[in-house]
Parts: C-alpha cells; structure tokens; sequence
C-alpha cells in the first residue's frame, strides 16, 4: 500500500473522529425541532405503514390523521406539512392492503384502520415520542378518507373535530329502501365504478367484493345516518365540481338539523384533486383548524 493511500486513509479516520465528537453537539441542536417518525401501525394482526411529521416545539401538539382516498393517489401530503408548521402533528398511514401495507383492503378494515391509529396516538409511550396530546385529535380525510373520517368519528365521541375535503358517501349512490333482490344490479353497477378508479395499489380485494360490502351496510354507512353522532363536533366540510357536493350538502344539512351550529363550509371550483386550488385548500384548513379551541396558542 504506496503512502499516499496510507495518508487518505488516515485523514479520513480523523476526519471519522471528529465527526464522532461533534454528532452529540449537533443533535443537541435538534431537540424538538420539526421531524418525521416513521414506524407501524398494528391493526387486527396487520401492521400499517405510517409516518408523523412532527411539528417544532417541546409540545404536546395537537394532532391530525390525514386519511387518504380510493385508491390513494392524491396524498394530500403538502397540506399535512402546511399543518405541521402551523403547529400540529400529522399523521398519514396505508390501511390494510393498499400501498404496501400487509392484509387485505375492505371498506370495513379502513374503518378499523383508523380507529387503530387512533388508538396508536393515544398510547402514552407513542404520545411521548412523538410530541402531541393524545386528548386533542381531528381527522381529515379526502374522497373515501373523508368516508372513513365520517365512520370512525361517528364511532369515537371522543375526537376533538373533523374534515371532508370531497367526501366519497361509499354507500350514496345506492337508492335507500332497496330490496335484497337489488343487489345483483347494484353490485355490477358500483363494480364498474370502483374498477374505473384504478385498483392496482389495494391487495386481497376485487371490484365485485367491495361493491358486496357498499351493498351489506346500504342504510347504516350512509352519511346522513350519522349526523346524529357527529353533530357535537366542529366540522369543516369542502367540496369541488367533482360530483360529490350532493353528499356532502346532504350531511351539512342533516348536522344543522340536529343543532350542529359549528359547521363550516367552502366550495372551490376545480376537480378531485384541487389540482389548481392547492394553495386555496390548504388556506380553508389552516383557517378552520386556527378555530378549534384545541389549536396550538
């Protein structure tokens, strides 16, 4: 081995020490400044595939479950980093069977999914390491997020508010009251819907078997059949030219029915996506979230 080598060597190994005295001094640096955790999330025998942007400050935080749509193209994600820096944690999770997380995807275990993320934040050990308050949690959901949000927080009396940002009522296609021997055409009719949104990233699942599920739960998924347990709640609810507003104003109407005074809604004129209003979105959140009586101060 010639001399130079010898000497590129050694510089490098004391280039190594020191790096090696200065790491603590640096990570010192970052205590509670902004971060991302990633981990998993366990769900009836699965484990979800997870992350939390963290937002800077010693906390507790108050904290946001981003959930994402069918089948989970649009991730909203530039919205869960406007979140964070204005003070909250976000946190973003894969239910059973779509994008890699392990099990098989169905209606019925996204709804599970997101009462385990609940259940994940809520955990001490977790709260602690990720900085946020357990007690002060909103769900937003986009397109069949904004399904799951409606179910779980329809289920859990103890989540703080929530957001629809054009809600997909999975089941408000389907004409109430209908008879059994209904379902052969309703399920070709949702099939062919589902089929046409795209359903390579959802695993242990068909067209046909979700459409199955939309049929099954017809009456007791159906938006409106939840005002009752959502109504004491503070909801944001947005919609866009997209086709879903009808949905979504049939449950703004069913929560100031019930009393619900604490509705807020907005209406952009763009497609799914919000493709060209991402700005005016992310505004019409950060607004609403500043007046939730949970926000950071």
């Amino acid at each position: 081995m010639n001399s130079k080598l010898l000497k590129t060597i050694a510089t490098g190994v004391a280039a190594m020490g020191v790096l090696g005295t200065t790491l603590p001094l640096a990570a010192q640096s970052r205590v509670n400044a902004a971060a991302m955790d990633s981990f998993q999330i366990p769900s009836r025998g699965a484990l979800l595939n997870a992350f939390v942007y963290i937002a800077a400050g010693a906390g507790p935080h108050p904290a946001v479950i981003l959930l994402h749509g069918f089948p989970g193209n649009e991730r909203n994600l530039d919205l869960a980093q406007d979140m964070r820096r204005a003070g909250w944690d976000v946190l973003y999770f894969n239910y059973r069977g779509s994008w890699g997380s392990p099990g098989d995807f169905s209606f019925l275990h996204g709804i599970e999914d997101v009462a385990s993320a609940v259940a994940y934040l809520r955990d001490p050990a977790n709260a602690k390491r990720l900085r946020l308050d357990p007690t002060r949690i909103v769900l937003i959901g986009h397109s069949m997020g904004g399904f799951m949000t409606v179910q779980a927080t329809a289920a859990d009396p103890s989540i703080a508010a929530f957001g629809l940002i054009s809600a997909a009522d999975m089941v408000g296609r389907i004409p109430p009251n209908l008879p059994t021997q209904a379902e052969p055409t309703v399920v070709a009719e949702v099939s062919k819907s589902l089929a046409a949104e795209g359903m390579a990233p959802l695993a242990g699942c068909t067209p046909e078997s979700l459409a199955r599920e939309t049929f099954e739960h017809r009456e007791d998924w159906r938006f409106p059949s939840k005002a009752e347990a959502l109504k004491t709640r503070p909801a944001l609810i947005i919609t866009s030219d997209d086709g879903l507003a009808p949905f979504n104003d049939a449950l703004v109407a069913a929560l100031r029915k019930d009393g619900d005074t604490h509705v807020t809604t907005h209406h952009f004129p763009t497609d799914h996506a919000y493709s060209d209003q991402r700005l005016q979105l992310s505004a019409a959140v950060l607004a609403w979230l500043k007046t939730l009586p949970i926000a950071p101060r």
